[in-house]
């Protein structure tokens, strides 16, 4: 019996929002390892640039500057990995937010919309655009980030991050039953707390606003989950790598933890 590998994404074409950082970066590394052409996302073209080069893959790694919770944004980034490398096979909708933490009869529409394009809209209009391509070939992963918090609601503060995490775990499982038979896949990660760029800059905010120290607010991330520890990017990355390789198909509208034992 042949071994069996899945690292090995040789011919695949990829995009990532939010990829220049954290889980999605993770992620690019991950593929690109495994022999994908990738497409990496973020709002900073600066920081996009520093990417590719740390990266070091070549004309396998291509930077599209957007922000994802604009629709024309979300949709050139798509566009252009289907105009640079011909196709797209796997779609990671890693991008997603918030901010604003308040109780929900504080909290203000700004917030709540902004989380609403950030962590939902952005991954309909990508996964559209996608769709259309890879129904084309009758091949496709989509992959999107969602989180513990999509699994339980037991935090202050985040009932809008909360609800559209809870929101993309719906749309996961309404993408696979519509194009599974169609050789798609779709499927959600559900990370516990990992320790990102953008944890540390909105954990903080969302620490001060539930009365805790930003050290305090990552501890009771690490004491909720049975392995006493929040989760590593890496983690994430090898599920991401299974669910986009030819021994993924089986998998289909499931959402992954990724959380240490954390959600009940």
């Amino acid at each position: 019996m042949s071994s069996i590998s899945i690292s090995n994404l040789t011919g695949q074409v990829a995009v990532i929002t939010g990829g220049t950082r954290g889980i999605g970066r993770a992620i690019a590394e991950a593929f690109l390892a495994a022999g994908a052409k990738v497409v990496i996302n973020g709002r900073n073209p600066e920081k996009g640039q520093r990417t590719l080069a740390e990266l070091d893959a070549g004309s396998n790694a291509l930077f599209a500057a957007g922000n994802v919770q604009d629709q024309q944004d979300v949709e050139r980034v798509v566009h252009m990995a289907i105009e640079k490398f011909g196709k797209i096979d796997i779609l990671v909708n890693n991008a997603g937010g918030s901010s604003g933490f308040a109780p929900v009869a504080e909290m203000s529409n700004e917030s709540w919309q902004e989380a609403a394009a950030w962590i939902l809209h952005s991954a309909f209009w990508a996964s559209r655009i996608a769709l259309q391509d890879m129904a084309t070939r009758g091949y496709g992963r989509i992959i999107n980030i969602s989180s513990v918090e999509g699994r339980q609601a037991n935090k202050a503060t985040a009932s809008h991050y909360i609800t559209f995490k809870h929101a993309l775990n719906g749309f996961t499982k309404a993408v696979a039953f519509e194009y599974g038979a169609q050789g798609i896949t779709s499927n959600a990660i559900s990370p516990g707390a990992v320790e990102t760029d953008l944890m540390l800059e909105t954990g903080a905010v969302a620490a001060e606003s539930m009365g805790l120290t930003y050290d305090e607010y990552i501890d009771s991330y690490a004491q909720e989950a049975s392995i006493k520890r929040i989760n590593t990017v890496e983690e994430i990355a090898a599920v991401a790598l299974l669910l986009a390789s030819e021994f993924g198909g089986g998998i289909n509208g499931a959402i992954l933890p990724v959380d240490g034992g954390t959600a009940l």
